[in-house]
């Protein structure tokens, strides 16, 4: 059974791209924690992120390295916070998050709402710096 983010590499889900190879694709998480919480995947179906062979880990990590690198151009912060917590979709992944402080990370806290045109520009706003 094909994984919500695995629909969305088919494109049968829309989705805000951020940037994307043949192996990788980063895009807008739509229940943010912060302006530009990404959400960066392999493409290749796999359920956690340590079942991921060596290569593609290791090409994902650099991925969402640049990735990385391209957001704190974009969007204010102080860094960008990574983290896997793999429970929401049985699809690795890696959540890249800028933030200010540590309780910028928490998962329990209201989520943010964008509007398509919010989430458009900050998609464009990231794929600009890249």
């Amino acid at each position: 059974m094909s994984s919500i983010f695995s629909k969305i590499i088919a494109g049968d889900i829309p989705s805000y791209k951020v940037a994307e190879n043949e192996g990788f694709l980063a895009f807008l998480d739509i229940a943010p924690l912060a302006e530009g919480h990404l959400l960066v995947i392999p493409k290749k179906e796999v359920d956690k992120l340590f079942d991921l062979d060596d290569a593609t880990y290791t090409s994902l990590m650099q991925f969402a390295k640049t990735v990385a690198a391209a957001m704190e151009k974009a969007i204010p912060c102080n860094r960008i916070g990574v983290t896997v917590i793999g429970l929401e979709v049985p699809h690795a992944h890696v959540h890249l998050i800028p933030i200010n402080g540590v309780n910028d990370m928490n998962f329990t806290k209201l989520k943010l709402k964008f509007t398509p045109e919010e989430f458009q520009a900050t998609a464009d706003k990231i794929k600009a710096a890249l």
